[in-house]
């Protein structure tokens, strides 16, 4: 065998040791900066709230309506400049028309009378083979 096969075996064995040693101090400085960072994504400017960057633009309205009702909601956040509470949430993303298909038929129903009136059988009874 050559040498090939250890040096595969060697990097196969670093790459498991990496992943049980976890993260390097730059990438867990890294990740903490970019929670903190994820973590304060809006802010209102009156009374300087944070709010996380994953929250909807109706909370942010609601906090600058029930919190501030002397301010306008676009001087709170930015982010509800153009920004109308009353729109429907989905009426911007549903470009497209929605495609309607045709409802399928149901199966019309065999009566089993018939077929038994022809001299078809139930099935096996018990007791015979």
């Amino acid at each position: 065998m050559g040498k090939g096969s250890n040096v595969q075996k060697a990097q196969a064995a670093r790459e498991r040791n990496q992943k049980k040693m976890g993260k390097s101090d730059e990438e867990r400085k890294a990740a903490a900066q970019k929670a903190a960072k994820d973590s304060t994504a809006f802010m209102c400017s009156v009374c300087r709230q944070t709010f996380m960057v994953n929250v909807k633009l109706t909370l942010l309205h609601g906090h600058a309506v029930a919190k501030h009702p002397d301010k306008t909601p676009a001087t709170c956040f930015t982010a509800l400049v153009g920004f109308d509470p009353n729109a429907p949430a989905g009426a911007a993303a549903a470009a497209p028309a929605a495609v309607v298909k045709p409802k399928k038929k149901k199966k019309e129903e065999v009566d089993l009378s018939s077929l038994l009136d022809a001299g078809l059988s139930v099935g096996k009874k018990k007791g015979k083979k």
